[in-house]
């Protein structure tokens, strides 16, 4: 068993998290179940904070939400005394909700509606993360009618592509997101911001993708972003106070993923940021960055019990579990791979292999191939490591299977965080035929 925070096997050969035994958070709260050690979060959370902290530069780490919000998580967030990416209304509503401080909000998106600008108004936001030329039009416009003057960043593609996998690339020129650094459009927005009265622009932001294991995308990323603040100082006599690098970090799945420890991402940021700014004799800015998975994915687990199982001699053992790609869809998508144990015999010899199927109806959904177990019986509970990040956010009721609840555990305690959706919960929204409904 690979070894995750707080994640231990006690003396009846349960795993167990947070002190808490997962057969007992089976007992109370069933499977499908998502948990979550709380204790490995504020690890994360503290070993970003405290790299800043003890090189004596001035940043915000702010928890990129998308990864995983709910109410719950966010006020964690705010005992950590981070910051919040958002990117959706509904995650804006979910912080405010959360009473999370409005001014250490960050609004992310590609195609923010005018609702959801009017929101960030509305709620005096820390800082919009703008876009587009659309998107600058608008906030300005807003910002003019509602008297309201907003900080932004403007978010360019800088050429850099990171280590990952292709679909979740963000930084290269080809890219939805963003103003293009190398064509004049960053200028273009630059000039326009700059001109606005009711827009105080602070700085830039990039973000050059996801699970990335190595430091020279964010050194070469720095680089670019720093080069061309010393050409908006000599151009513009416009000097940045922020430098936001993004997120991206990446994490051990598998024994295959070798990421490195927020603080050696921190540093290699900060020592590259400080050799530009020295070098250009610029001042040196805020530093921001956006860590989302590295904070929540390998601090979550799911919790499923196995049913049946199909063998196909000389091919291979299916072993279906009670959840699949309703609550996990990154295999289908990505090709994401895991690790999992039996969670109630995890110290029982291996001796079988066996694929785990999702009880989807659809042969795609398949959450784990050829993983070594021991002989799993009917009812077994298979604890799948590092689902926190993306697992309950891209969540779907696909078969009108209900989305499973939450738990947060820590020092011995177990606390729900989301309810189990029922099945009134899945058809609350839906409206019977109207009778007068012409035929």
């Amino acid at each position: 068993m690979i070894k995750y925070g707080t994640a231990e096997v006690n003396e009846l050969g349960h795993l167990q998290i947070g002190g808490v035994d997962t057969m007992d958070l089976v007992e109370q709260f069933g499977t499908p179940l998502y948990v979550y050690d709380v204790g490995l979060i504020r690890e994360r959370a503290r070993g970003f904070k405290t790299t800043f902290e003890n090189l004596g530069v001035t940043a915000q780490v702010a928890y990129a939400s998308k990864a995983f919000s709910a109410i719950g998580m966010i006020q964690l967030v705010a005992q950590e005394g981070l910051s919040l990416d958002v990117v959706s209304g509904g995650e804006l509503y979910t912080a405010i909700k959360a009473e999370f401080p409005t001014e250490k909000i960050h609004f992310h998106g590609n195609n923010k509606s005018k609702e959801e600008l009017l929101m960030a108004i509305q709620y005096n936001i820390g800082c919009v993360v703008v876009d587009n030329f659309y998107e600058l039009e608008l906030l300005q416009s807003l910002c003019v009618e509602m008297n309201h003057t907003m900080k932004i960043l403007l978010r360019v593609t800088p050429g850099i592509e990171a280590h990952t996998h292709d679909y979740i690339l963000t930084g290269k020129e080809d890219s939805k997101f963003g103003f293009d650094l190398n064509n004049g459009q960053a200028e273009e927005a630059l000039t326009v911001a700059l001109n606005s009265s009711h827009l105080h622009v602070l700085g830039l932001h990039c973000h050059i993708g996801s699970q990335i294991f190595e430091t020279i995308g964010f050194v070469l990323a720095a680089e670019k972003l720093i080069k061309k603040l010393a050409d908006w100082k000599n151009q513009f006599n416009f000097e940045a106070k922020v430098l936001n690098l993004g997120g991206g970090f990446g994490i051990r799945y598998t024994n295959e993923d070798t990421p490195l420890e927020p603080e050696e991402y921190v540093a290699e940021i900060i020592q590259k940021v400080q050799t530009g700014v020295e070098q250009y004799q610029l001042t040196m800015p805020e530093i921001w960055i956006e860590p989302g998975r590295s904070l929540v994915g390998d601090a979550g687990i799911t919790l499923y019990k196995t049913g049946s199982s199909k063998t196909i001699p000389e091919v291979r053992k299916y072993l279906a579990i009670d959840g699949g790609m309703s609550d996990n869809i990154r295999p289908a998508l990505y090709d994401a791979k895991y690790e999992a144990v039996l969670a109630n015999r995890v110290n029982d010899p291996v001796e079988e292999t066996v694929s785990v199927a999702g009880k989807c109806c659809e042969s795609g959904d398949m959450l784990i191939w050829d993983l070594p177990l021991p002989k799993a019986k009917e009812e077994d509970i298979l604890a799948v490591f590092c689902t926190g990040a993306y697992g309950y956010s891209m969540a779907n009721n696909y078969n009108r299977i209900p989305r499973p609840p939450v738990v947060f555990v820590e020092n011995g305690e177990a606390y729900l965080i989301i309810k189990r959706e029922s099945y009134e919960d899945i058809v609350k929204l839906d409206l019977p035929l109207s009778v007068s409904v012409k035929q």
